[in-house]
């Protein structure tokens, strides 16, 4: 067991504190999808359009990530927290479909620049030979958000409008994140000046930043229509009921936390590279073929591509984090933000569009094969366990 020091603890249970509020929120949806479309009276295509105008937030978050490079991460995360706890407040009094993307849209925004900063927080705060592991619990934390909304939201169905007010909640817990997490050191002992994007775009984070962003966003293909539409799937096509579907995420979801911990110990003994190409390829190819192979494979390929893409969520992590220097470390993380938005809405539009010819299931399955390739281009990024941070 790694002894953590005051700043350390105090930074893990803050940010944690963040990364739980903003997994909570952001699971709703998903897990309200079902009773959304039958409100709205949404189609796939109609769905589809909401989470590809969703992916935008991300967008978004860039310029905000640049902020936190110059400012410091304390500070944008606590804002972060009051931008999508006052936009899923709103959420539950949004009168149509239309209003509830533009509403969610803002809320993914400040979501995905809290997940960007916090996971650079404590890449650069935690022991060079933990930093899987320190990702790991953040990757736990964040599962434990999703797992709240996935045990509340079967006792509240189909009243997905009292989640998103529950979730508004978060807003006082803003505050206190501003006064009591540290910034981070690593920040604080570089000198941070000129353009963070620019820097980028010089030699040696260019290609970084190009290998990554392309494996995103290829990857995303499946991962953003597969998980934007598995419950639509469940509910539309399996005829399973919302408690059913609660019950299959729930044991998805006790499957990740362990998942998280045992990406996190593999990471830091065998490396970055050889275990994210293997565990991406994985969980790739079962978020595809649960979806043409009957209720058996759909339960099994859940729980399946929840395993590993749980064991790889803590491998990104700290990957990402130490390929870029600590003066753009949120800014490239928020770019690969970008670049799964980018992924994810040209995933769903394909799915849309194939749909209506060979059925969700085989578009859903169609998209997993081209995402595959994103496996393999991670093999072009350079291994970089216990590697000094590069300022």
């Amino acid at each position: 067991m790694v002894e953590l020091d005051l700043q350390q603890r105090r930074t893990l249970t803050w940010a944690g504190i963040a990364v739980v509020l903003f997994s909570f929120g952001g699971s709703i949806l998903i897990l309200a999808l079902p009773a959304v479309a039958t409100e709205f009276h949404a189609n796939v295509p109609a769905l589809a359009n909401l989470g590809s105008v969703l992916a935008l937030g991300a967008l978004g978050a860039l310029p905000l990530a640049t902020l936190a490079d110059h400012f410091g991460r304390r500070r944008l995360i606590a804002i972060g927290v009051a931008g999508f706890s006052i936009a899923n407040l709103a959420s539950a009094f949004a009168p149509s479909l239309v209003a509830l993307a533009m509403l969610r849209v803002v809320a993914v925004c400040f979501e995905a620049l809290v997940a960007s900063v916090t996971t650079a927080l404590i890449v650069e705060e935690a022991p060079p030979s933990h930093r899987g592991s320190a990702v790991s619990l953040l990757a736990v934390l964040s599962g434990s958000g999703v797992l709240i909304a996935v045990v509340a939201y079967p006792i509240l169905a189909p009243h997905w409008r009292w989640l998103f007010a529950i979730s508004g909640l978060g807003v006082m817990a803003a505050p206190l994140i501003w006064r009591h997490l540290p910034e981070g050191r690593a920040w604080q002992r570089v000198r941070v000046g000129g353009s963070t994007v620019k820097l980028l775009l010089s030699a040696p984070w260019r290609r970084r930043v190009a290998i990554l962003a392309g494996a995103t966003m290829l990857v995303s293909l499946v991962l953003e229509p597969a998980g934007l539409l598995y419950t639509f799937f469940a509910s539309s096509v399996l005829r399973m009921s919302p408690s059913t579907i609660s019950l299959l995420i729930f044991a998805a979801g006790a499957v990740a936390l362990a998942s998280y911990l045992a990406g996190g110990y593999l990471s830091d003994r065998f490396g970055r590279r050889l275990p994210a190409f293997a565990l991406t390829a994985a969980y790739t190819i079962f978020a595809g073929l649960e979806f043409v192979t009957g209720m058996v494979g759909f339960i099994a390929g859940n729980l399946l591509w929840s395993a590993f893409a749980s064991a790889a969520t803590p491998v990104l992590g700290a990957w990402s984090g130490e390929l870029y220097p600590t003066r753009a470390r949120a800014t490239a993380e928020s770019a690969a933000s970008v670049a799964a938005a980018i992924g994810g809405i040209a995933g769903l539009q394909a799915v849309a569009a194939l749909s209506q010819s060979i059925g969700l299931g085989r578009a859903l399955a169609l998209a997993g094969v081209v995402g595959l390739a994103g496996a393999g281009l991670l093999l072009l990024l350079p291994e970089t366990k216990q590697a000094p941070l590069p300022d």
